[in-house]
């Protein structure tokens, strides 16, 4: 067992970027770190945890030992994968514990660790971005990494309000119509091309859905309204983050912080960019 001090930093998250439901996920650059706490030291501005935090169950789940803490300023329940990225962060810190802090064990491990941070959340593109970093596109416990040719800046617009996935989950029909599943398969490899290609006049259509968006969307107003303030600017396109209520928006970095001034003043903007990384053992 490693003994020696380490911890796990894993990157927010953003789910589904419109049509790509359960699938496709977008790591952010605001982090969340987790470690062992090793002869009583936890760093400033952490805290222990206890054993209902997704983070520690993640840690004791996949073989952990003893106590840990954390350390974030990813918001919960907003659609920013918070869970996603402390059940990452535990099955990691976990591996770290058992087989080292190499970035070679780490990408050995990663389809194993993939599956049990999925078998944890329930569905992958949340926990596969925070792992992977970038984008990815995840399904049947394989996840690829997007080629992108865009360096955007992502902004999150976060409203006071929380929303609970599951009971966002359980509105969403269990049946589509032909014509809505081609119309989400034909924008979600739409928009895995133009990110790949840099065709940002495509984005806005790309990232139009029929599964989730105008459900989840319809039990938040506030949310609605920014995603319409949003695509009213000279943003790229805009989206519902996981099942919200965060909205994010994709824009050039020049026109951030001109777009972010127009977003409602009823939530904060967070401006973001992707992260690369990923889950990183430090």
């Amino acid at each position: 067992m490693n003994t020696q001090s380490f911890f796990v930093r894993v990157p927010a998250s953003s789910a589904n970027l419109g049509p790509g439901f359960d699938a496709l996920g977008m790591a952010l650059s605001v982090h969340l770190e987790l470690g062992p706490v090793i002869d009583g030291d936890i760093p400033s501005g952490a805290k222990m945890i206890d054993e209902y935090h997704p983070g520690h169950i993640a840690f004791r789940s996949y073989g952990g030992v003893g106590d840990v803490w954390v350390r974030s300023i990813i918001p919960m329940g907003r659609g920013l994968g918070f869970s996603g990225a402390a059940r990452v962060a535990g099955v990691v810190a976990a591996h770290a514990q058992k087989n080292g802090v190499s970035k070679e064990a780490l990408l050995f491990a990663r389809k194993d660790l993939l599956h049990a941070s999925t078998q944890l959340e329930g569905h992958p593109d949340n926990v596969a971005a925070s792992l992977v970093g970038g984008v990815t596109a995840s399904a049947s416990g394989e996840v690829v990494r997007l080629p992108l040719a865009l360096d955007p800046a992502i902004l999150a617009w976060v409203p006071e309000t929380q929303t609970s996935t599951e009971k966002s989950r359980t509105a969403i029909a269990t049946t589509l119509s032909l014509s809505d599943a081609v119309l989400n398969i034909g924008h979600t490899a739409l928009l895995m091309g133009a990110l790949a290609s840099g065709d940002i006049e495509v984005l806005r259509t790309a990232t139009q859905d029929r599964i989730h968006q105008d459900i989840r969307l319809a039990n938040a107003p506030s949310s609605k309204s920014a995603l319409e303030a949003a695509l009213d600017t000279a943003a790229w396109c805009a989206w519902l983050s996981g099942s919200g209520p965060t909205v994010a928006v994709m824009c050039a970095k020049s026109d951030a912080k001109q777009i972010a001034s127009q977003l409602p003043q009823s939530g904060d903007v967070l401006e973001l960019t992707i992260d690369q990384q990923g889950a990183v053992i430090i």
